[in-house]
């Protein structure tokens, strides 16, 4: 059942506050301003406060269950985290404070820099991108703007795998390059004489997602760099989600020359429903002057009785500033956090675990479901939902079934060159118990599949809200406080 709307709850007379008596002259406002009828409902304060906290208990999320989300990578988030981000030195700050008045919340970015540039194998780091997204167009920026500086107006082309994330040619066809597929092997790797046909004056550079989309490394990896390098090409790194590689390989020592990481992915910051996030933005020597403006800095050396001053940097050839201030703050201090708690130690276990638990749950179901590129997986894999033999099942029926078993579904139908993909990413955090229950799931739903495919087609049945009309619902969209029957007069 469905909890009531706030007008539905609406009684007429009903409050929850008192406005006081104006202490200032009345000012009347012109006509076209002023509404002639506003619908609100009328609630006492604790009929609010029970309707949205109803509410918030029909929501999903990480602290009620697994959230085995391919490419999200929904992973726990310490609360320790939130601790340290409400601070009062951290959380009472200004950006507009004079710089002496905020130096331990420089020094803190200052050291997030480094320690991710130590992390990833580059030379600079920006902090300012607020999300992932935002990441990928901070550094195809810096790639576009790299080769007019040398005057090579005439690359254009970015190369993008049919594995590679989804934003990817959003990000680089927003700037105006030329989006240009590139095609996976038998493999799951880039095709490398696909590659070397499209490696001309023309190209700008290439998108990798590695580990890609299939949750596989390329085992060609250091050659594409290679290839595109010889070509006069960039290679742009997408490390939204480098819960693989911690610790193991960095990114800028194989080659990358520019890369984006996703603090809401790795590094356990919330994911915040769209915002705000963090992407920030690594790239190699060459490109360290054309990094937004500002990055932070030390101005002043230290001494052993004197602290460091810790202030702006200002790039040579930046591409000017991309976001208003310095980035999201309150993300940087839970990156910060998780950083420094787990350590370089640390770091690595989370990776190994990640990468163990994805191919745990793969050899698991490998045999039930069909697996299109069987090899060592790392932090995620991808199945079929779909059999040769069972036509009417679809990888969305497999995804609504999940539901009744109190699962959140993985991520369905991307990559999009898997047949009705099911991309599933344990993440570390997750206990043996968890995995082995939600893949007795995956195998009970397999059976089902089979006998009873009516409980996979009417599926979920447990849920407030079974199975919806997902098209309609994205075009017909109805974005509106007022009640339903207003919009109808």
């Amino acid at each position: 059942m469905t909890e009531p709307t706030v007008f539905q709850l609406s009684s007429p007379g009903r409050h929850g506050f008192d406005v006081p008596a104006s202490d200032v002259p009345d000012f009347a406002l012109p006509d076209s301003f002023v509404r002639q009828d506003l619908p609100l409902p009328e609630m006492s304060e604790l009929d609010v406060v029970r309707h949205f906290t109803h509410l918030s208990q029909k929501n999903y999320a990480i602290d009620l269950g697994f959230y085995p989300l391919g490419s999200c990578t929904m992973k726990y988030n310490p609360k320790i985290n939130e601790v340290t981000s409400r601070l009062p030195g951290f959380a009472n700050t200004h950006p507009l404070q004079p710089l002496d008045t905020v130096q331990g919340n420089l020094y803190l970015m200052y050291t997030l820099q480094e320690w991710l540039k130590e992390i990833s194998g580059f030379a600079g780091v920006t902090l300012m991108p607020a999300a992932g997204a935002h990441g990928e167009l901070t550094g195809m920026l810096i790639i576009q703007k790299y080769h007019k500086d040398r005057g090579d107006i005439k690359r254009k082309r970015i190369l993008i795998p049919d594995s590679a994330h989804g934003t990817n040619p959003a990000s680089s066809a927003m700037i105006g390059m030329e989006i240009v597929p590139l095609s996976s092997d038998a493999r799951g790797n880039v095709d490398l004489e696909a590659l070397k046909a499209l490696c001309d004056e023309n190209l700008a550079g290439l998108m990798l997602t590695n580990p890609n989309t299939l949750g596989l490394f390329d085992e060609h990896v250091e050659q594409v760099i290679q290839l595109v390098h010889a070509a006069g090409g960039l290679v742009y790194g997408d490390g939204a989600n480098l819960n693989a590689l911690l610790g193991i390989v960095r990114p800028g020592d194989l080659g990358f020359d520019v890369m984006h990481f996703n603090l809401h992915k790795t590094f356990s910051t919330p994911h915040g429903g769209g915002g705000p996030g963090s992407g920030p933005v690594a790239v190699c020597q060459k490109l360290v002057d054309f990094l937004p403006d500002p990055v932070i800095s030390v101005v002043e050396a230290g001494t052993e009785e004197v602290a460091p001053l810790y202030g702006y940097a200002h790039p040579a050839k930046s591409i000017g500033r991309v976001k208003t201030y310095h980035g999201h703050f309150g993300m940087l201090v839970r990156a910060f956090t998780y950083i420094a708690m787990h350590g370089t130690d640390g770091l690595r276990d989370i990776a190994e675990k990640a990468v163990l638990n994805a191919n745990y749950m793969m050899h698991r179901l490998k045999s039930t479901y069909t697996l299109p590129y069987n090899r060592t997986c790392m932090h995620e894999f991808v199945l079929e939902g779909v059999w040769k033999d069972l036509p009417g099942i679809h990888a969305l029926d497999i995804a609504k079934r999940l539901m009744d078993y109190k699962f959140h579904p993985p991520t369905n139908y991307f990559p999009l060159i898997v047949h009705e993909a099911l991309m599933i990413e344990p993440t570390e955090t997750e206990s043996l118990d968890t995995l082995d229950a939600f893949c007795d799931a995956l195998l009970k739903i397999a059976e089902e599949a089979r006998t009873q495919p009516e409980l996979l087609h009417d599926a979920p049945h447990n849920t407030p809200v079974r199975r919806c009309d997902e098209l309609k619902a994205a075009k017909d969209l109805v974005l509106c406080c007022y009640p339903l029957e207003e919009l109808q007069k």
